[in-house]
């Protein structure tokens, strides 16, 4: 089970994509119940995994060493980067998996989330590679009109920091588009083809580009997955600050997504509750679904963009499926050549937080 510890609600950052923190009131700024109800929850897992999220969770790192103390879990962290120097090397090095927001190239990142914005992160992946962290380092992507993602991705993934590339579509409820179905076949689209073209090039010579949606679209494809692919509503539960449990840790205040209370409602009961939290409607019956998984649950049951904005998220989803599914025999050509890459194909090993579609 995947556990999304939300150590507050606040973000230092105001980036375009979010507009900063959640309400206070909703989801305070440090967790208000006992930790030691929270380890006696992770702990009655046979196999837990542990996301710091936020806001920033690093705006609380007390909180983020006190769970590392009293837990014994794998360690995981989603970070806007800028708060690095707060936590000490000693819980970095013990992270599993650390996924660090940066959009692309400078220009880019610091047009969403502002100025000064990408050296912070570039210089934190730096000191996390210096002191020798050996975990998965990914660079968490937000992607929007100003993207350019052939040219963005490259950019990171020329940088030689990162293990992994993962990058998320701001749509659902950002209302920042001018043109999105434009910028979909204008830049989107085709530069999806130039990545999947790019990917499969070096592929055949033996290289596994660590670019997510393309790894782990392709696992889903070959065989048995969560719907939605980041677990929501399956395999993961997020405990708010405030002590709610909910099935996704961005549905702070929908009542489909409320569990039940830490300290008052046992992980029997939540796997129980989870069942009624998942994918729903015409997702199910969709021909893309093994691909997609639904994509989001909290898109699948808000659809704040309407159902019309909800058709125009799926085509975008249904084309990159379909454009990753056209390399599969070349995918299994190459494995048959060198079965060595199949270690690497292999991602993630288990919920890692990536939301896999973007």
């Amino acid at each position: 089970m995947l556990f999304f510890v939300l150590t507050t609600g606040r973000c230092n950052l105001l980036c375009k994509y979010c507009g900063g923190s959640f309400p206070e009131r909703l989801v305070p700024t440090r967790p208000t119940y006992d930790l030691l109800l929270l380890k006696e929850l992770i702990e009655s897992d046979s196999n837990p995994a542990v996301a710091f999220y936020g806001g920033e969770p690093l705006l609380q790192p007390k909180v983020v060493k006190e769970v590392m103390d009293r837990i014994d879990a794998k360690f995981l962290i989603q970070t806007n980067g800028t708060l690095f120097e707060g936590l000490e090397w000693e819980y970095w090095k013990r992270m599993d998996s650390i996924l660090l927001s940066i959009d692309g190239t400078k220009e880019t990142t610091d047009g969403y989330r502002g100025e000064g914005t990408y050296s912070k992160v570039v210089w934190a992946a730096e000191q996390l590679r210096k002191k020798g962290y050996s975990g998965d380092l990914i660079a968490r992507m937000a992607v929007s009109e100003k993207t350019d993602i052939y040219r963005d991705v490259c950019h990171l993934a020329g940088l030689g920091l990162f293990d992994h590339i993962h990058w998320q579509l701001d749509v659902g409820w950002s209302d920042s588009w001018t043109d999105f179905e434009g910028w979909c076949a204008r830049s989107y689209e085709p530069g999806i083809l130039r990545l999947i073209d790019l990917w499969i090039r070096r592929l055949k010579r033996g290289e596994v580009m660590g670019l997510v949606p393309i790894l782990g679209i392709l696992k889903r494809l070959r065989e048995p997955c969560t719907n939605p692919p980041c677990g929501a509503g399956v395999d993961s539960i997020a405990v708010m600050p405030n002590g709610d449990l909910r099935a996704c840790p961005i549905a702070y205040d929908a009542d489909w997504a409320f569990l039940g209370r830490i300290g008052e409602t046992d992980l029997r009961e939540l796997i129980s509750k989870l069942r009624r939290c998942r994918i729903t409607g015409e997702c199910l019956a969709c021909n893309h679904l093994k691909g997609c998984g639904g994509r989001c649950l909290y898109m699948n049951r808000e659809r704040l963009w309407g159902q019309s904005g909800f058709k125009k998220i799926c085509e975008v989803t249904k084309f990159t499926i379909d454009a990753i599914a056209e390399i599969q025999p070349e995918v299994e050509e190459a494995l048959i050549r060198d079965d060595a890459i199949r270690q690497y194909l292999d991602y993630p090993k288990y919920n890692n937080s990536t939301e896999i579609v973007p």
